[in-house]
């Protein structure tokens, strides 16, 4: 394996916290998983909950440095994350790549299913928009010029990617404020001096490569 991974386990009860029950098995899973190759554990995380519910703090940290560092989540098992597809969903749109060690196909293999179940929902749509447009056109309607339907589209096409970039702009910024925070804290308060500690950290640039001072600025302001 070559990468960087954040591990995230998870336990149901408190009890199996503090004891290490199960959290040593998912460890040492993970650690076999990617053992050989050039690969960086950049952090650890593990949650204290139960599998029925979809809030944990600990999972949405962990997909929070996934992004901030470019890693892939890696778990022991597909059944430390949920037992539910709206759940693995939400994961996928979080934009993080993940592995389970006991399945590593799970991966792909969700991809494929959720992108099947949305090329049926848009040919349902284009059947259900075919239908409806002949019926007006028999009771006389008359529709709209192509022409400008191709321009509507695509200006709305554009706006749709705008809006998109911002919201990965938006996202991105609320991953790496928490850690400028913390650089703060930590007695380093200008700007070229946050953006070496970024880089010592070796946390990736919005577009890649190393911060600069004026990357910290933009961001910031």
């Amino acid at each position: 394996m070559t990468g960087k991974f954040i591990a995230y386990y998870r336990v149901s009860t408190q009890k199996q916290g503090n004891s290490g029950l199960g959290l040593e098995a998912q460890r040492k899973a993970v650690t076999d998983y990617l053992n050989g190759g050039r690969w960086t554990l950049v952090a650890e995380l593990t949650e204290v909950e139960t599998g029925k519910r979809n809030d944990r703090p600990q999972l949405t940290r962990a997909l929070a440095l996934c992004r901030v560092h470019r890693a892939t989540l890696i778990i022991a098992k597909l059944d430390r994350l949920a037992r539910n597809v709206a759940f693995i969903s939400n994961l996928m749109e979080a934009g993080v790549d993940f592995v389970c060690c006991d399945l590593p196909t799970a991966n792909k293999l969700t991809i494929h299913v959720l992108a099947a179940v949305a090329e049926a929902e848009a040919e349902m749509i284009s059947v259900r928009t075919k239908a409806a447009l002949e019926a007006a056109k028999a009771r006389g309607v008359v529709l709209g010029n192509p022409s400008h339907f191709t321009d509507e589209v695509a200006a709305r096409g554009r706006e749709f990617g705008r809006k998109v970039l911002q919201l990965q702009a938006a996202k991105r910024r609320s991953d790496v404020l928490p850690i400028i925070e913390d650089i703060k804290a930590s007695g380093i308060t200008t700007i070229r001096g946050i953006a070496d500690e970024l880089n010592a950290r070796r946390i990736p640039a919005p577009r890649g490569g190393e911060w600069s001072a004026t990357q910290v600025f933009r961001l910031l302001r």
